[in-house]
């Protein structure tokens, strides 16, 4: 850390790197008070501030001592805040927040930028890889449908739902953003927060609250900055070895047909790892379409028999995978034992409290009560460990309302965006103590700070079956480099989406396209989507059938490779999907390439994401390339290459170490158009 006191103000900088840049005309820092309004429906949030007053802490005084800077800010002669700036014993710079006036509860902090600098992560965007240009509001919530208002799929989803989200709603939010300057800053709070990159000389960080603190790390190489980052927000764990043996088939509607379904995929020759039925434990049937009954315990009605076959099915080789939340129905089981032990959220006057999902109501379990916390680590135990699944989608730890009232005190409001960690933790804890952490699979769309050591791994979340770059299959490429850059290396997508609403319905060759850029991350699994009977499936017709056999026979080639890169990402940090300056560093196209990425070390992916397309152009780092379908090598640049059906743009580096097993991924295709 280094401080340098200026006439007039000060520069802070780490590392050789400037953080904050003071002066009385540009103070690096504001303070002021507001009153927010959280009106939520249905997970979608429409949020307004009034601001009451935003004071700039021009006046400053600098006391140095034991390796610590002391700054405290000072306005109209009162002191209202402490920055207390140190080096870290693993070499970060902390910068602890010590408020003076409790009734401040806005904060804006600037950090020094430049106009060149690239900036990357704030949890899992969509919409934009670089973060330049735009700001991000960072509160956990639905994505919405659509998410751009300029689009007809996202005004429909407004005026008939109040769900059409914009380009920075996301289900995972992170206060973190990483620097193409090779630094991160991270922002420890829990409030709602905005983080502005539209300015050219400074990043404004704004938080509905006072931090703790700010926490920055800067490296040589990006590969030695997420190894930083992981060192502060945890690792994932390895890859269940059974997850690289196929797809993970989306299957719906009760034990027969679940097994008829994969019978039928494995005698078309797809590599099958597991079959995940959220319905499980039932459906409910609302207008939205096919709903689950959020009453975590198998349902013998719809899936007779499946105590003993989910062992059968085992032993061939297919996992069995289901579904639960933290939410349970009302006047159901497990809600009526919850309520009756007082482990549900509450209205301030200790009332019941229900939230409603969408033509039914839900308790919340509150996760801050230590005892509702090891209720439901033993509801997942007991109903679904000891059971036999072997995966479930953890999902929906984005919803707490703001305004009910939890057991520890703190404001739902403050609570919101750490419930999908505590989420996490729960879910992980479970799996942890029944020993089954290399074996059991559960992943999750909602995140948010230190999700990384508890989520074994994100999925994009519910994508519209289309091509729009905003919500459809391209916007899951973006999801996975932001989130990877956070220390979320496993990430994964529905193959062929999920949302089918307004008028969009996935086709065969979305479904294709899909499968084919599913294949080279690190897990495989598919969706019927929300409206099953609309979307074109798996099993459609044979030719659908053949096409995602290749494509498994292509992931399980691949195994050896993706299986290292696994074990890489939970020892370093490094994501199983790369941007391509991850390894390219002194490429200054590769900082704003999107929709392409690194998987692994040596092989270069571009999906095919425009329908109809059967080209794609595409850019190559400096390197020896060879095209995996022709064979062709290429050396770098902006190329473009045929990209018929089955035959997805992927190139490997010719001198990889791994180059007599990525030579064959053709061969191993064994594609028949």
């Amino acid at each position: 850390m280094q401080i340098e006191k200026l006439e007039a103000g000060f520069v802070l900088s780490h590392k050789g790197q400037v953080i904050l840049r003071h002066s009385f005309d540009n103070p690096t820092l504001f303070l002021g008070a507001g009153s927010a309004n959280f009106d939520m429906y249905r997970g979608n949030f429409d949020i307004t501030d009034y601001v009451i007053e935003r004071l700039p802490m021009r006046a400053f005084t600098i006391e140095e001592a034991a390796g610590k800077a002391i700054i405290t800010f000072s306005a109209e002669g009162q002191d209202y805040i402490v920055f207390t700036a140190e080096e870290t014993a693993e070499g970060r710079l902390k910068i602890a927040f010590t408020s003076k006036k409790p009734e401040m509860n806005r904060f804006w902090l600037r950090i020094a930028a430049s106009a060149e600098e690239k900036v990357y992560g704030c949890g899992e965007q969509l919409t934009y890889f670089n973060l330049r240009g735009h700001n991000f509001p960072l509160w956990t919530s639905e994505p919405g449908v659509g998410r751009n208002k300029d689009t007809y799929v996202t005004w429909q989803a407004d005026v008939k739902d109040r769900a059409g989200g914009d380009y920075y709603n996301t289900n995972y939010p992170q206060p973190t953003y990483v620097s193409s300057d090779k630094y991160f800053a991270h922002l420890q709070t829990t409030a709602y927060a905005d983080f502005d990159f539209r300015h050219t000389d400074f990043h404004e960080l704004q938080a509905w609250d006072i931090p703790e603190y700010l926490l920055v790390g800067k490296e040589d190489t990006f590969a030695e900055l997420v190894t930083n980052i992981c060192g502060v927000f945890g690792n994932q764990p390895e890859l269940p070895d059974w997850v690289l043996d196929g797809v993970i088939l989306g299957i719906q509607g009760g034990t027969d047909i679940t097994i008829e379904k994969v019978n039928r995929a494995k005698e078309a020759g797809v590599k099958v790892a597991g079959a995940w039925c959220q319905d499980w434990q039932g459906i409910k049937m609302t207008s939205f379409g096919k709903r689950l009954q959020w009453d975590w315990q198998w349902n013998k009605d719809l899936y007779p028999g499946l105590d003993t076959k989910i062992h059968e099915l085992k032993k061939e080789g297919v996992r069995f995978l289901g579904y639960i939340n933290p939410y349970v129905l009302e006047d159901f089981p497990l809600y009526n034992e919850a309520k009756e032990k007082g482990f549900l959220a509450t209205k301030e006057d200790g009332s019941k409290y229900v939230v409603d999902f969408g033509e039914f109501y839900c308790g919340v379990v509150d996760f801050t009560n230590p005892d509702a916390f090891e209720w439901y680590k033993g509801v997942i135990k007991k109903n679904m460990i000891d059971f036999g699944l072997d995966g479930w989608m953890a999902d929906f730890g984005e919803y707490l309302p703001t305004d009910c009232y939890l057991s520890n005190g703190k404001s739902a409001e403050i609570e919101h965006n750490n419930w999908p960690t505590r989420w996490a933790q729960c879910n992980h804890e479970a799996i942890e103590e029944a020993g089954k952490t290399n074996d059991i699979l559960f992943f999750m769309r909602a995140g948010y700070t230190g999700i990384q050591g508890y989520c074994h791994t994100l999925w994009g979340g519910d994508q519209c079956v289309n091509w729009n770059i905003d919500d459809g299959m391209p916007s899951v490429i973006n999801a996975a480099l932001s989130s990877g850059l956070m220390g979320n290396g496993i990430h994964h997508s529905d193959i062929g989406g999920y949302t089918t609403l307004h008028g969009m319905k996935r086709d065969r060759e979305l479904f294709m396209r899909w499968a084919e850029f599913s294949a080279f991350t690190p897990i495989m699994r598919s969706h019927e989507g929300n409206r099953p009977g609309d979307n074109h499936q798996f099993d459609s017709d044979d030719e659908t059938l053949a096409h995602l056999a290749a494509m498994t026979r292509i992931f399980t080639h691949l195994k050896p490779y993706i299986k290292a890169a696994s074990k890489e990402n939970a020892e370093t940090g490094m994501p199983v999907q790369r941007p391509l300056f991850m390894h390219y560093e002194d490429d200054a196209e590769s900082y704003d390439v999107m929709y392409e990425y690194l998987f692994g070390r040596d092989l270069l992916v571009a999906p095919v994401y425009e329908q109809g397309a059967t080209t794609r152009k595409l850019y190559l780092p400096a390197d020896e390339w060879v095209h995996v379908w022709s064979g062709e090598t290429f050396t770098g640049g902006w190329v473009e290459v045929n990209a018929p059906i089955g035959q997805p743009p992927v190139f490997y580096r010719k001198n990889s170490a791994d180059v007599a097993l990525l030579s064959k991924i053709a061969e191993a295709a064994d594609y028949k158009a």
